[in-house]
This record gives structure tokens, C-alpha cells and sequence, in this order.
């Protein structure tokens, strides 16, 4: 009986962590986009890589490790696609985080945050 009771209760806790993530197919998103750089390099995401702030990567509190996705600035139009490796933003009405690489890419370092748009991409 206490197995029985282990198993019911690790799997409530695995179900729990997985209903955060959520299905990438057709994501299509527009909100706050930041980045984080020099003073995260080398720390180890929550994927479990470390982060590099010159590749092209993000962190999203809800897609999939490994999503690519498109990210557009909606004030100069330019995009950049990268993958999510990380959990966050941690600032509340943030969408997504993005490595120093992809926010030099959309133009936003000097403003620290832009408007943007985000995109799974299809595999």
C-alpha cells in the first residue's frame, strides 16, 4: 500500500511539472521581449546547459526546450530565430528572454526591451 501511495504521488508531482509546457504547434504570441548577457554567461540554464550570451537562445516560462521560434521586433521589423533552452522571464509582463546575440540581432540593447512578436517554427 505505501509503494501504491508512493507511485500515485510521484506521478501527481511529474503531471503537475509537465502541464506547464505547452503544445509549440501554432504558437503565435506578441508581448515584452528582454535579454540577459555578461552577468548570466556560463550559468547553467534550466535545461541544463550553460547559457551563452553570444548563441542564439531564450528563455519562455512555457514551450518546450528545444522550440525554435521567430522572434520579431514590432518597432524596426527585424527577426531573429532562436532556441529555447531556459525557463522565465522572471519579470512579470515579460513574454520571453533573449540571449545578448538575439536582442543585438532585433536592435533592442540600447532600450533593454522591445515589443515582439513570437513564432514557433515549424519542424
Amino acid at each position: 500500500m505505501k509503494r501504491l501511495l508512493g507511485l500515485l504521488a510521484l506521478f501527481s508531482l511529474l503531471a503537475g511539472c509537465a502541464s506547464g509546457v505547452i503544445n509549440p504547434n501554432g504558437y503565435d504570441e506578441t508581448g515584452t521581449a528582454s535579454y540577459y548577457g555578461a552577468k548570466h554567461h556560463g550559468n547553467k540554464t534550466a535545461s541544463g546547459e550553460p547559457f551563452n550570451q553570444n548563441g542564439l537562445t531564450a528563455a519562455h516560462r512555457r514551450l518546450p526546450f528545444g522550440t525554435q521560434v521567430k522572434v520579431t521586433n514590432l518597432d524596426n521589423d527585424k527577426s531573429v530565430v532562436v532556441r529555447i533552452n531556459d525557463r522565465g522571464p522572471h519579470t512579470r509582463g515579460r513574454l520571453i528572454d533573449l540571449s545578448r546575440k538575439a536582442a543585438e540581432q532585433l536592435g533592442m540593447i540600447s532600450s533593454g526591451t522591445a515589443r515582439v512578436r513570437v513564432q514557433a517554427m515549424s519542424n
